[in-house]
Formats: structure tokens, sequence, C-alpha cells
């Protein structure tokens, strides 16, 4: 029996040996994991190792995205959805943070010009349109289906769009969703597995508000001194000691996405600057912002280090946008006459954009936000939006107020109503191009609004005119480090805002750094937050049925043994209007795809300068 029981043994060796052979077989297989790291509205140049030395870090040791763009409108919604799905906002039908839906949106007040960065309306939206109106796959999405652990941690708002359709079937049983909702009635529910791994950890299930950092201030009063620290790190407590073990404990490959408010809140209400252009948002609170996304950062990198999964897991790093000191000064605005509350004499009143076309246009302006209400003379729209006609049910013109750049939408597609609204607009210092819908025709001094894709497959109704508002460089020698913009806004004059198409708003940081990039690289050719979306699908090895053709290209050029494709730079004008005023873009280019740089009329945006870039012509 001895030879028997030796040659079982000898049997048993060699299965297990088989077993070791093909599990260290699966894991070299096995994709890696990925953390894509957004620091709300950080500007490329503001990242230095002393400012924020985990994002050097990953600059300088990584993948340096040195030529950056994000989509223009240049806000918070319609950049996660590009990351999100890889398409262009003419697909996803994301047009900026404010949209005019053409039906009632009840969980944002009742109103057809809904704010989006809010969980419950995103529901709203996509129930109305077909259970998912961006109408194209999401990166969460698409990785749960092919197996990996997936989470979504921060903001509120992005962080759900990368999985926006999941808890209408699953209860939170799929992805992770961790935002400033969580805990509440209105917050995506957690599984149970989660709310495990969060109480293992001794955190709470509900998340914390941001306190100080959530002031705004008044015209006299100050607002923000602090950074959103409270808030974030719960948000990266969560992400560390609760969500990343848990996925290690799974032995699953994961995607967490964690979305930093910071040092975007920070910037928007800070106090250092109440009605001065100088210092603006390059003060001691902008830069407490920035130093607390760094600190999330650091902390997430340490926690990969800690569980042993650094070596397999990719991280990248992509700013929605840049940013921009707010200015509220025009020579040539109506609404500047007026006597408003809390607006200082001779300073821009919020909805000055609906006030000036309902002036220009002789026709009543309503307030979608406070039940249709007609807007007297000395008062302005609660929310800044405007229905603008006799009728707000049938509004002739309707704005939707959003910042640095504001959507106009003319429900009937008359293109006299069109051109007179364009005429208003042309006579207003504050503007700085304008883009009109393709159907509409060619109208002097716009350009198409293909030009930048926004002509798509959209769901949603598409703006008629875009309107870029006048950049400039005010505080420092970098223009994009001291950019100023006038914008549309309840903030003041000296807070933050984007939105615009200055370069100081469309560069945004971008860097990367894993196993699936080259080491110590600066990348020059253009990138953009769909190229993020892209690439993230592609280090996946995610495939997504695309819907739309506006999507992005994977940044092969950063990663080893990677195709590097040549980029070219050109300028499409517009024939004159009357005035002489041009819309001109400034682009690169890597093959048929765009990257815009900036836009507007010459002298009125900062980064557009016509004497370094070829015409590319009509």
């Amino acid at each position: 029996m001895r030879p028997a029981t030796l040659l079982l043994t000898a049997s048993l060796t060699v299965l297990t040996a088989f077993s070791a052979q093909a599990q260290n077989q699966a894991q070299t297989n096995r994709p890696h994991n990925l953390i894509l790291f957004i620091p709300d509205g950080m500007r490329a140049l503001k990242v230095s190792p002393e400012t924020a030395p985990a994002m050097a870090a990953v600059r300088d040791k990584g993948v340096n995205f040195k030529n950056p763009h994000s989509l223009f409108p240049t806000f918070t919604m319609a950049n996660s959805s590009a990351m999100a799905t890889g398409h262009y906002l003419g697909d996803t039908s994301t047009f900026s943070n404010t949209i005019f839906t053409g039906y009632t949106v009840d969980p944002a007040g009742h109103t057809v010009t809904p704010f989006i960065e809010n969980d419950q309306v995103i529901g709203d939206i996509d129930e109305h349109f077909g259970g998912n109106y961006l109408n194209e796959e999401v990166l969460l999405q698409l990785a749960r289906a092919k197996g990996y652990s997936t989470a979504a941690i921060g903001k509120v708002g992005p962080t759900l769009i990368f999985d926006h359709t999941d808890r209408a079937t699953s209860n939170g049983q799929h992805s992770i969703v961790i935002d400033d909702s969580t805990g509440g009635n209105k917050g995506v529910p957690l599984s149970e597995d989660a709310r495990a791994a969060i109480t293992k950890a001794g955190l709470p299930l509900a998340t914390p508000s941001r306190g100080d950092n959530g002031k705004a201030g008044s015209a006299t009063t100050p607002g923000t001194t602090v950074a959103n620290v409270a808030q974030q790190a719960y948000f990266a407590d969560v992400a560390t000691k609760a969500v990343l073990p848990l996925f290690k404990d799974r032995n699953k490959p994961f995607v967490l996405v964690f979305w930093s408010r910071d040092p975007d809140g920070s910037q928007h209400n800070t106090g250092d600057s109440l009605n001065q252009i100088v210092p603006g948002i390059n003060g001691p609170t902008s830069l407490a912002g920035i130093r607390n996304a760094d600190d999330n950062l650091a902390q997430l990198r340490k926690a990969l280090d800690d569980l042993g999964l650094a070596a397999t897991t990719n991280i990248m790093i992509a700013a929605d946008h840049g940013f921009s000191t707010i200015s509220k000064e025009s020579k040539t605005s109506p609404s500047i006459k007026g006597s408003y509350p809390d607006t200082p004499a001779g300073f821009l009143p919020m909805g000055f954009l609906a006030i000036d076309l309902s002036k220009a246009l002789k026709l009543p302006l309503h307030d979608p936000n406070n039940k249709n209400a007609l807007v007297g003379d000395n008062a302005y729209p609660k929310a800044g939006n405007g229905l603008i006609g006799k009728n707000p049910e049938k509004p002739d013109v309707v704005v939707a107020t959003n910042g640095g750049s504001d959507l106009i939408y003319i429900p009937s597609k008359e293109r006299k109503l069109t051109r007179q609204v364009i005429a208003a607009l042309m006579e207003q210092d504050y503007v700085s191009g304008l883009f009109v819908d393709d159907d509409l025709g060619n109208f002097p001094g716009t350009l198409p609004m293909s030009t930048i894709a926004l002509k798509g497959s959209s769901k949603l109704p598409r703006p008629t005119i875009v309107v870029n508002f006048r950049s400039y460089a005010a505080g420092c020698d970098e223009p994009t480090v001291c950019s100023v913009e006038v914008a549309d806004t309840v903030l003041r004059q000296g807070q933050g805002m984007h939105g615009s198409f200055g370069r100081g708003d469309t560069m945004n940081f971008m860097a990367a750094i894993g196993p699936d990039f080259k080491a110590g690289f600066v990348n020059p050719l253009p990138v953009s937050n769909a190229d993020v979306g892209m690439t993230a699908a592609k280090l996946l090895g995610l495939s997504a049925q695309h819907k739309g053709r506006l999507i992005g290209r994977v940044m092969t050029e950063a990663m080893p043994n990677g195709v590097t494709p040549q980029a070219h730079s050109g300028q499409i004008s517009s024939k004159p209007y009357a005035n002489g005023l041009k819309t001109v873009l400034q682009f690169q280019r890597v093959g048929a795809q765009r990257y815009f740089d900036a836009a507007g009329f010459p002298g009125r945006t900062v980064g557009l300068d016509i004497g370094q870039q070829k015409t590319a012509g009509r």
C-alpha cells in the first residue's frame, strides 16, 4: 500500500502546484485597479511641490499631461458626463450645471430650469428621458457588469453620474455611492456590506455638512475663510478605511471615483477678496482648498501602500475645469442702472443677462424658480434664470444662468427672434463669443455649435445660443492663474467662478501614474476630459455600445509602447458682425478630433491669440 500512498501524495503535490500556478497566472492576467481622482476646479499651473505635493508627485513621477482641456461650457456636470461616458456634451445633453429640460422638474423646486447637481434631480430627468438622460453607458455601470467592485465618493451631483442608473434597479446593491446626501432620505441607499464596512471602521453612516465652508457671504459680509476639511475628511476616511479594505477582501479588481469638492468650493465662496478683483481666487482660502484636496489624494495613496494595492492600481487625476475670479463690471448693461437687493451700486446683478434680454426684446421677464412670478423693476430672478415672453408657460426665450457662460433657448426656433437676441447680445461689453444651433443657419459674428461638439445625439433640448462672457487677466503675470471673468451668479466680485471659454477655465490639471502608464513622461499632446473617459475604459478592458459619435480618444501616447499621434493647431473665425465683432475659436487637433483652447471676441478672452495660430477657415 505504501507505493499507492506515495503516488497519491505526489499527485496531490502536483495538483497543488498546478493550482498555485493557475492562481498566480489569474492574478497576472486580471485587469489592474483604477482610482479616478477629480480635484474639482484645480488649475493646472497652481500645482507645485509647495502647494500640492501629492498631485505634483503623481505629475512628476508619472505622466504630466501638460496640454489639458476641459470641455466647454466649463462646468462640473458637463465635464463629469464626459469623464463618465467618454462623450462630448452634444451627446450627453449635459450642456451646463443649469439647463432647460422642456418639462417641469419637481425635485428642483417645480422649475423647467433645474440646477442638476442633485441626486433627486438627476433621477427625475433620467426617468423622464427613458431611464438614462445621458443616452450613453457610464464607466461604473460597464465596470460592475464585467465583475469589478465599483464605488463613487465625493461631491453630490457629479459623483452619482458615474453610475446614475444603478439605484433604480438595485437599491444600492451594486456601486457604492457616497456623497453629501448619504444618510438622509434623499441619498442613494447603501448596500449592507458597505454599511457594515463603514460601521466596522468606526465611521458614521451620514455625511457631515460643509460647515463654514458652505457660507458664501453677502455684498457686505465676506464668504468662507476655511477649506472643506471636515466633510472631505469623512469621504477620505470612508474610502481608505472602509471601501478599499472591503474591495481587497472581495479579491476582485476595482474602480473607485473620488470627487473632491475642493478646491472648487473654497474658491467659489472665498472670503479673501470681497468685491475686489485681487487677490481673488489666489488668496489663502483658495490655497487651503488646494492643500485639502491634495491631502485627500495623499491619504488614498498611503492606503494603497498599506493594503498592498499600489503596484496593481492606476491613478488618473483630472480636474473638471480651471477657475477664474469673478467680475461684476459692465459699462453697457441696462441692468446695471437698477438698484437691487444685496447688490453694490454699479455692479451687475444676478440674472443680468435675462434682465437685459427682456429689456431689449421689450417682453416681460418671469422667474422659473419662483412659480413663474413676474420680475419687476429693481429685482432679479431668484436663481438668475428667466422666462421671457407674455406667457411663461410658453416663453419666447429661456435663459439658463450658469456663471462664466449662459445658455439661451428659443423653443420656437424662430430665426427672426434668434437674430434679435444676437443683436442685443452684440451690444454688450460682457459678451465674448456666441455659438448658435446649426439648425437655424449661419449668423454673422457667431459660430455654429457643431464647431465645439455641442450638436450630437442629445436627448434633452439643445440650447439655441451659448453665450460666453468676457475674461481678462489681473493680479499676476500668468493669465491662466489670474484669469478674471464676468459671471452671471449670486456670488460676488472677487469670489470664484468658471464656465467661460478662456484658457483659465479650459486649462484643468491632469496627471496619471501606475502600472499601465509611462513613468516620468511629459505628454505634450492635447488631451481632454472626454479622453479621460475613453482611456479609463481602455485600461479596464470595457467596451461601450456608443449611440452618439462625439467621443474622445484613448491617450495611447501615455502608455508603455503606445502609439503617439501627431497634433496640429488652428483657428476658425466667423464672419464679422455689423460692428466688426467676430467669434474666433482657437483649437488643437489630433486626427479629426478638436481640442478647444479658447474662444470669443479677440481682446475679450484669456488665451485667445490670433497671431500665433494658423487659420483653418469657416
